[in-house]
């Protein structure tokens, strides 16, 4: 059998017939419709305790907003990190709240979706609060202390103490200090190195709103702002039974004084005394300080010192030892018309310099506003971030 013949064209044609084929079914490979469309990125709400930070993460693509909101409309702030795929809210959750989380997030496919959910953190079992002084929009003088105390025991007081946030508009240099009240709470005190400069504006953001002390939760903030008047001192040396009122260096009043008996539970403390209040005319009872019923009368022009009840104030009952010798029952006495000038030249916040060879010690810092009388270094020493 005689093989048989192609001819060229013949031959061309089928070869070029395969190629088309081929070529048509590596496009039917490579087609978008033949591809699995990509998924879209999912968000999830990771950390949503109360306490913590809220995070939110996007796996599959990257977040293009968040937006956190509790149910009175309040907004929590954050940012995303550089990889785009989580969020971090800058403040924390507060316990007994509901949030509401809406996060935007651009999946590999392209397209941005929006998902939305909410949490909410349980009651605090217990809650904690403060009081603030000295009190806001006030002027008060060069030596007054920010100061806290809180309602019940602070356990974590790193944790607080990072939350109290203290500016001036100078740039003073201070810290806080963690001390017991006279009351046998905890309080923290935020003190300048040396004394205010007259003038500084000193404002207070404590953003305690999320955060456990340990002996309750905190479940709002608190602020306040203060400014420093005229550099006054008052300076009241025992020995000589003097007082002197100075301000920015220069005497403007001398007055001659009775402080505490010596040899006894009466005597005066001695150190730098904070000027806590200006309280008037009040009944003072000996016994309310421990020294039986050695006195209860009403004392005019009172300016209260310590928590433990030693005042500057009128005391004409004593009138023969002004200047002469210290007879009170721990008290700094005057007569009345010293004491009239004396309360209206102080505010709260002057510092009295209490100087005296026979004293009951020194101011303790809880004592009123003793923080004074610690070194520097020891002061800075009591911050619980040191």
């Amino acid at each position: 059998m005689l093989p048989i013949r192609t001819s060229r064209p013949t031959l061309a044609a089928v070869a070029l017939a395969v190629s088309l084929t081929a070529c048509s079914a590596q496009a039917a490979d490579t087609s978008p419709e033949a591809r699995p469309a990509a998924p879209p990125a999912k968000v999830t709400v990771v950390d949503k305790a109360a306490g913590k930070p809220v995070t939110v993460t996007a796996a599959g693509g990257r977040l293009a907003a968040v937006k956190v909101t509790d149910a009175e409309g309040g907004t929590l702030t954050g940012r995303t990190d550089a990889s785009g795929t989580r969020w971090t809210s800058d403040r924390k959750a507060a316990p007994g709240t509901s949030y509401t989380v809406e996060a935007t997030a651009g999946g590999a496919d392209g397209k941005e979706t929006t998902t939305r959910s909410s949490f909410s953190t349980p009651d605090p079992e217990k809650v904690n609060k403060l009081t603030l002084a000295p009190g806001k929009n006030t002027t008060v003088g060069i030596a007054h202390p920010l100061s806290i105390v809180f309602d019940h025991p602070v356990t974590k007081k790193a944790d607080v103490e990072k939350q109290l946030k203290v500016t001036t508009s100078n740039d003073t240099e201070g810290s806080w200090g963690w001390v017991k009240d006279w009351s046998g709470r905890d309080r923290a005190d935020w003190r300048p190195k040396e004394y205010w400069k007259p003038g500084t504006k000193v404002t207070l953001k404590a953003d305690l709103n999320g955060t456990d002390s340990g002996g309750g939760w905190f479940v709002r903030d608190y602020a306040t702002g203060f400014t420093v008047g005229t550099a006054q001192v008052v300076k009241v040396d025992l020995d000589s039974h003097k007082l002197t009122v100075q301000q920015n260096g220069s005497t403007v009043r001398t007055i001659p004084v009775s402080g505490g008996t010596p040899g006894g539970d009466k005597r005066s403390w001695r150190g730098t005394a904070v000027l806590m209040a200006k309280e008037g005319t009040i009944n003072m009872n000996s016994e309310t300080v421990g020294l039986g019923d050695a006195y209860d009368k009403m004392v005019d022009y009172s300016m209260r010192l310590t928590w433990s009840g030693m005042y500057a104030h009128a005391a004409p009952w004593n009138a023969r030892y002004f200047g002469s010798a210290n007879k009170s029952s721990g008290c700094i006495g005057m007569s009345d018309a010293d004491a009239a000038a004396l309360y209206a030249l102080v505010k709260p916040g002057d510092p009295f310099e209490i100087e005296g060879a026979d004293t009951k010690g020194t101011v303790a810092e809880g004592n009123g506003y003793g923080a004074w009388n610690v070194s520097w270094a020891d002061w800075k020493a009591k911050s619980a971030l040191n």
